[in-house]
């Protein structure tokens, strides 16, 4: 919001001063789900409406049913846009890393603060309303929750493959990494409840890891 009290227009959202303004419809559609990622979390799923979305991205409704047709497909290019700051997938197939330290790398325990915060408060939104809505449930299943772990699942193909480690089922071994990381990232009564600093948790998911490598190593 600006010195007059209105929105900046879509073109303007996240724009720093001297860049072209927006012309196509992808970079309307990016800046579009940046906006509605907050909202959502502001909100919840349920107190979110696009009207809500359009009036703080300063467009019209029509104009964001062009781009979205609905709630649900809003929400879902959200969750895969999302999906880019949980995993850092996929790797260069010739990384030489350290299993440990490629996962340290993959679940970006290093992010920033910022980014950190973002992540985590959407991955507490998920945690708290996954279980209210059919549709929420479908559309973090096929775009986010396995998607992720078909990914990771056959990163960890790969690395098999490569030598690096031994795991009877990748599906299996992806979930328990997913469980153990995004758990501990986004617990049930929020970070601020669940650890005394970003540390202590940081310190928790890098024991995680660490045990997951050791045991999955190849003999």
């Amino acid at each position: 919001m600006d010195d007059s009290g209105n929105f900046p227009a879509i073109g303007q959202l996240a724009r720093p001063r001297g860049r072209p303004k927006v012309s196509s419809d992808e970079d309307k559609r990016t800046l579009i789900v940046e906006e509605a990622r907050k909202v959502f979390v502001e909100h919840g799923y349920a107190g979110t409406t696009t009207a809500l979305v359009a009036r703080r991205c300063n467009i019209s409704k029509q104009t964001l049913y062009k781009l979205f047709t609905s709630k649900e497909e809003l929400f879902a290019a959200i969750v895969v846009a999302h999906r880019r700051m949980m995993l850092a997938l996929p790797r260069p197939q010739e990384e030489d890393l350290p299993i440990a330290e490629a996962l340290h790398q993959i679940f970006m325990i290093d992010i920033g603060d910022a980014e950190d915060e973002e992540r985590a408060a959407f991955i507490h939104l998920v945690m708290r309303e996954f279980g209210q809505f059919p549709e929420l449930r479908d559309v973090l299943h096929e775009e986010g929750m396995i998607r992720s772990r078909q990914m990771l699942a056959q990163w960890l193909a790969e690395q098999e493959a490569r030598g690096k480690l031994k795991i009877a089922d990748h599906e299996s071994g992806a979930r328990m990494l997913m469980d153990m990381i995004f758990g501990g990232m986004g617990p049930p009564e929020g970070q601020a409840q669940a650890w005394p600093d970003r540390n202590a948790r940081k310190a928790h998911l890098e024991r995680c890891i660490s045990i997951f490598a050791r045991g999955a190593a190849a003999r």
